[in-house]
């Protein structure tokens, strides 16, 4: 098991992760484990776990997925199920290494899509609810325009520089993502049937003005989970709420966190 230090590697996929932690370690508080989106690191969450840890009084573990940040590389091109595969084969050895004993999985847009396919797909009892980022569950036409952007983007110099400041190699860490999405196969993507077999509580958040995916995302969510879902639609915030507008997010995730303590001691009590 890695150690709850600051920040240090973990061997999960076969591949060494970085990643970074913020509060209580595990057993002396739950724990929410953050995965990023699919441009994102550990890095790239800036303030918002240390935020989170202060708010709700967790511990809070970042990492870096193969291919992002300091980790190793990931394999290309990637499979159109990488999500998936990411969910089911790595995570769980994530959650093992970092000494995961119960929780929240904490995703933002690929990030909540894998969170999403874990707790529909793996069986957990240490995973006691989910935070659900600007999710995505199928394929919209304007999600795919706006990636195919992205890619005219990434041929100046911008994007690519900016990127360069937070991974290792800008160009497969861009690749990986951008290729599998807009690969013609990929409009046929659909994960919603993990949505079916959810069994936790789940806090759904995402911008008025999200670029990569409309609420449509969040109304699936809410008619076809089995468990509680909350939803905030966040003013004034496109694909990334938390970053663009942190107070609302934090107030949404720190009710939703004490609510689940209030259930958990309340469950102890009555054992």
């Amino acid at each position: 098991m890695a150690a709850w230090t600051a920040h240090g590697r973990l061997v999960a996929g076969g591949k060494s992760l970085e990643y970074r932690c913020f509060g209580p370690p595990p057993g002396e508080a739950p724990t929410i484990v953050l995965l990023h989106e699919g441009l994102g690191s550990a890095g790239l969450w800036r303030d918002f776990p240390a935020q989170l840890a202060e708010v709700t009084g967790f511990g809070v573990m970042a990492y870096s997925r193969a291919g992002y940040g300091q980790s190793d590389l990931a394999e290309l091109p990637r499979p159109l199920d990488y999500m998936t595969r990411e969910a089911v084969h790595v995570l769980p050895e994530v959650l093992d290494a970092v000494g995961f004993q119960r929780g929240i999985l904490l995703g933002h847009s690929d990030g909540a899509s894998i969170a999403a396919i874990y707790a529909g797909s793996v069986s957990d009892h240490r995973v006691r609810g989910l935070i659900l980022i600007a999710p995505h569950f199928f394929t919209e036409e304007m999600g795919l325009t706006e990636i195919a952007r992205a890619r005219d983007a990434f041929a100046g110099a911008d994007l690519r520089d900016r990127m360069a400041r937070h991974h290792n190699d800008p160009d497969h860490t861009f690749r990986g993502w951008n290729d599998a999405w807009l690969d013609p196969d990929f409009r046929d993507w659909d994960i919603t049937e993990v949505i079916d077999y959810l069994r936790v509580p789940v806090l759904a958040v995402q911008g008025r003005g999200d670029q990569y995916g409309t609420l449509a995302q969040i109304e699936t969510l809410e008619t076809r989970s089995y468990g509680p879902v909350d939803v905030a639609v966040i003013e004034n915030a496109r694909h990334s709420p938390h970053l663009e507008q942190p107070a609302p997010v934090l107030a949404e995730i720190a009710e939703f966190c004490a609510r689940l303590e209030r259930i958990e001691t309340a469950e102890v009590e009555t054992r």
